[in-house]
């Protein structure tokens, strides 16, 4: 027999490989933060982004100076910037339980004192009535949260604002779930 050659197929020799990695898990913050006001996103000491104005029916923003000292907490930043004058603020949202906390600041220096500024404010059917934002914070310039809680069952955090000395006016809103 005349020399024949037999070409086997190389065989593929299984090597042992790492088991794949899960991506890493980015926690997603539940907690809704929009910085009233702004048009940029505002990060405060903690490392929470606020989101840029928006949701407002309504109003105007103004900024005031970047050196304004505010009192009462630790991001003078998100007190700095104000919508005023809106009618309304709308967020949609899962229904369930949430805590909505409301960020105020007098910046206005035509505000002189209490009474100068009084509007009234409904969430989700719980009226607050001849609300001051220099009566509730202390002063001018000096932060106050107004902490609420409340149900979703539409979809959709509804809040709306009525003038009754000079106009509404909010620094921030957080919406936080509630177990």
């Amino acid at each position: 027999m005349k020399g024949s050659s037999k070409q086997t197929a190389p065989v593929a020799s299984a090597s042992p490989t790492a088991p794949a990695k899960p991506a890493p898990v980015v926690p997603v913050d539940p907690v809704i933060r929009i910085c009233a006001g702004t048009a940029a996103n505002f990060i405060d000491t903690g490392g929470n982004i606020w989101l840029a104005d928006r949701g407002f029916g309504g109003g105007m923003v103004v900024s005031r100076a970047n050196d304004m000292e505010i009192a009462n907490t630790k991001n003078p930043g998100l007190y700095r910037t104000e919508h005023w004058g809106m009618t309304s603020f709308s967020q949609p949202l899962p229904n369930g339980k949430y805590v909505v906390k409301l960020h105020f600041a007098e910046t206005y220096e035509g505000i002189k004192g209490p009474g100068g500024r009084v509007f009234s404010f409904n969430i989700e059917g719980r009226d607050f009535q001849d609300f001051d934002v220099w009566v509730k914070a202390g002063g001018r310039q000096r932060a106050y949260i107004e902490t609420v809680n409340t149900t979703i069952a539409d979809g959709k955090l509804d809040i709306t604002f009525e003038a009754i000395a000079d106009n509404p006016e909010i620094n921030g809103i957080e919406i936080v779930p509630s177990p």
